[in-house]
């Protein structure tokens, strides 16, 4: 019997906002995944929201669904591309 997937995944390989580069949350380079999220955001005609808004929501939305497994190495890579993210769309941190 096959495996069901689950709707979490289902929405990230099939957003209706945007189109995703493939595997790209598996990548290991937080600059990256930023760079090709807020490509992804910024070309997409469906999305409801800003291009900065529908990325980080993209990026929030995965690790939410996929952080109890994923190692925290990932998490951390994650994690440091809403900073990329950020600053790509210049809204730095306030650090």
């Amino acid at each position: 019997m096959a495996t069901a997937k689950k709707w979490s995944q289902d929405v990230t390989e099939h957003s209706d906002a945007m189109d995703l580069e493939e595997g790209v949350f598996e990548g290991h380079d937080p600059k990256a995944i930023a760079r090709s999220l807020k490509h992804s955001a910024e070309a997409s005609h469906r999305r409801k929201s800003e291009p900065y808004q529908s990325a980080m929501s993209m990026l929030t939305f995965y690790m939410n669904r996929a952080g109890r497994n994923l190692p925290a190495s990932q998490k951390k890579v994650l994690d440091d591309a809403k900073d990329e993210l950020r600053k790509l769309f210049g809204r730095d941190t306030e650090d």
